[in-house]
């Protein structure tokens, strides 16, 4: 069984130039076009289960839409898990926020390098009051050595803030950033997410950070459509990890935090 924590997902109309528009900003070539059809194709190919689907606001207008678009789709792709979104411009998020868990929707994605903000923000300080007394989930984008809005230290002030919020943060805790995420967020209580990384993430330093971090906070992840599944499958199995802590990875963390173990 696998589960994939971390995958995008765009209207026919505009994923073609969604995918184009992520591309460039990390200056990579995409896997594929961010449709739901091409998920599940992608993701057919190793097994996978079920799909914890997530798109962004980058301005407070989108939000509705877009959550009403992920809701949608969870009636034709009963292997979706759907995570809303919330941007800080966003007035009545605590309504919307409410709405979404109430429409079936079991978390929130940020990504803060996309929405402009900084994650410790005072401003997002009742956001995360209000997703922590829903018991929402919240995976946030983290880190991008380009910028400062998602560093793992910034991260690190979000849990200390408030150390009841259930977060995931992607990406080993800091895309391009895993040192300072060594060094503030290894060992805290957050969760991991593997997507974006293993493409450029020593074999070695992935190895440390799940001893260091412990691989029962680690969740599998693609980042579709920035990568096809078998590749990151392919990664992955290069990792060195037991048959427990591969299923743990792959699987039955996710179960856990989604509380269907």
């Amino acid at each position: 069984m696998i589960i994939d924590f971390h995958a995008h997902i765009f209207p026919p109309k505009i994923a073609e130039k969604a995918t184009k528009s992520i591309g460039d900003f990390y200056n990579l070539e995409m896997s594929y076009i961010g449709t739901p059809e091409e998920l599940v194709k992608s993701g057919s190919k190793i097994g996978v289960s079920k799909y914890i689907v997530h798109s962004t606001a980058t301005k407070a207008m989108q939000v509705e839409s877009i959550n009403n678009y992920i809701i949608d789709e969870l009636i034709d792709y009963p292997e979706f898990v759907g995570y809303g979104t919330i941007h800080p411009d966003y007035d009545n998020f605590e309504n919307e926020l409410k709405r979404i868990k109430a429409e079936g929707l079991r978390g929130v994605k940020l990504h803060p390098d996309f929405q402009l903000f900084q994650i410790d923000s005072p401003r997002m300080d009742a956001i995360y009051e209000v997703i922590t007394e829903l018991e929402l989930p919240v995976i946030v984008h983290a880190g991008d050595k380009r910028y400062d809005f998602s560093g793992p230290k910034r991260i690190a002030h979000v849990l200390e803030k408030h150390p009841k919020i259930e977060l995931i943060a992607a990406h080993f805790g800091g895309y391009s950033e895993w040192e300072n995420s060594m060094e503030h967020l290894v060992g805290k209580k957050v969760w991991f997410d593997t997507s974006s990384s293993l493409f450029s993430l020593p074999v070695e330093t992935a190895n440390k950070m799940i001893r260091d971090h412990g691989y029962e906070k680690f969740l599998f992840g693609s980042d579709f459509p920035m990568w096809d599944h078998e590749g990151e499958l392919e990664r992955f199995n290069k990792l060195d990890l037991t048959a427990e802590m591969r299923d743990a990875i792959l699987y039955k963390n996710a179960l856990r935090l989604l509380k269907e173990d």
